[in-house]
């Protein structure tokens, strides 16, 4: 078949299985250049695998370590006439890169929040390396069915208090307009809370350390993040910000347990970036077009496989972090975070219209990304050629 977007929403609807290996080698390539990354942790599981930073994660450590990985993630497998997920095409076109460099690389493909995928994951982990020397937590899902009540719960992109009126973009049809959000009623909060928050996370460590699978010195990192006074309202003081301080506080707790160890448990704050995880979230892409223009201009833009090398070179090295601010929390959004590309930022944000967007903004670059994070859009691939949509996991057989 020939595979073309099909956009709805935030969301594309379709993925390309050539575009999003290309995608993936393009990060794989990355890594290859920058080199390899001294006393990097040699078995590692990443929770959260398939796309976005869960992605970058896997990819980092295997290329520039050397480093055996587990991705879990619950995506969708192409078949006849219907295409796969994307997360599915770049987990099978990370598996086999793996593979093409010596390297072991299996996935699990299900529900993580279960605990029939932990414990698949436990086992695994016993048969083939017998501990993990480090576990990533990446995962975004907009509900979870709790493992102990069977009750499905789904997060909300709310502020708290008060409704919020402010711009967004509709990043297809290039519209800047106001949107105003209703305030979260307490369910609504604890919701998010349960689905997005630290809970997960430590059930994950607590199941691997009582399976003896998890290293004394193995350390453990989940991603967050803060952003500036524009997104506040929505982001760091709404729904998704109590999670995200559920998560913060979570990792102070499992920093408890693994510490008498020698293990470490941090969250790591990043960037703003085009993911599918973001794009959902109103007013943060109007936020990133803009960024991405301050940015790139200043020759500061990272992507997540840029930030996600970053973090293992230079903050998390050997899986110990190097620094931290006054919350503990590695900051590898700092560049974001300088004081002259938020003022920056701030000067564009009351201007910007729909008559301005392509002006002031780098909606093009945001276009660019989210479609390459499908597999479109990418150098080299023959969009009008016939694709299989089925391609089976290599490490399937294994």
């Amino acid at each position: 078949m020939i595979i073309k977007p099909r956009i709805r929403g935030f969301i594309c609807t379709t993925a390309h299985p050539a575009g999003c290996a290309a995608h993936v080698n393009e990060q794989v390539e990355y890594v290859r250049k920058q080199g390899s990354v001294a006393g990097m942790p040699k078995r590692i599981l990443v929770i959260g695998a398939s796309t976005g930073y869960g992605l970058a994660s896997r990819i980092v450590p295997a290329f520039a370590g050397g480093a055996s990985t587990i991705g879990v993630f619950f995506e969708k497998a192409g078949e006849d006439g219907r295409t796969g997920s994307a997360g599915w095409y770049n987990s099978v076109a990370f598996e086999k890169a793996a593979h093409a460099a010596g390297l072991y690389a299996k996935s699990i493909n299900g529900d993580a929040f279960s605990d029939a995928i932990k414990q698949q994951t436990i086992d695994l982990i016993k048969k083939d390396l017998g501990q993990v020397d480090g576990v990533i937590y990446s995962l975004a899902s907009p509900r979870r069915t709790h493992p102990r009540t069977g009750v499905t719960h789904s997060s909300t992109l709310k502020p708290i208090g008060a409704p919020y009126t402010a711009k967004t973009v509709n990043t297809d049809k290039g519209v800047v307009h106001d949107i105003t959000l209703e305030s979260a009623s307490e369910q609504e909060i604890a919701d998010t809370v349960t689905v997005m928050g630290g809970e997960d996370w430590e059930m994950w460590i607590d199941a691997l350390r009582a399976a003896g699978v998890l290293a004394d010195n193995a350390f453990t990192v989940a991603y967050s993040y803060i952003g500036p006074d524009l997104t506040w309202a929505i982001y760091r003081n709404g729904t998704i910000g109590r999670a995200k301080e559920d998560l913060e506080a979570t990792a102070k707790r499992l920093q408890d347990k693994l510490g008498k160890t020698g293990g470490h448990a941090v969250v790591s704050v990043n960037k703003a970036l085009v993911t599918q995880a973001s794009s959902a979230i109103p007013v943060v892409p109007l936020y990133i077009s803009l960024l991405y223009k301050v940015m790139k201009a200043e020759g500061l833009h990272e992507g997540c496989i840029e930030q996600i090398y970053r973090l293992f070179a230079e903050r998390l090295k050997g899986g110990a972090p190097t620094s931290v601010d006054e919350a503990g929390r590695i900051r590898i959004d700092d560049w974001e975070m300088r004081p002259h590309i938020q003022q920056a930022v701030a000067k564009l944000w009351p201007d910007v219209s729909t008559e301005n967007l392509d002006a002031l903004s780098d909606m093009a670059g945001y276009r660019t990304e989210f479609l390459k994070l499908f597999g479109f859009g990418l150098p080299g691939v023959d969009y009008e050629a016939e694709a299989d949509p089925v391609a089976p996991m290599p490490s399937a057989s294994a």
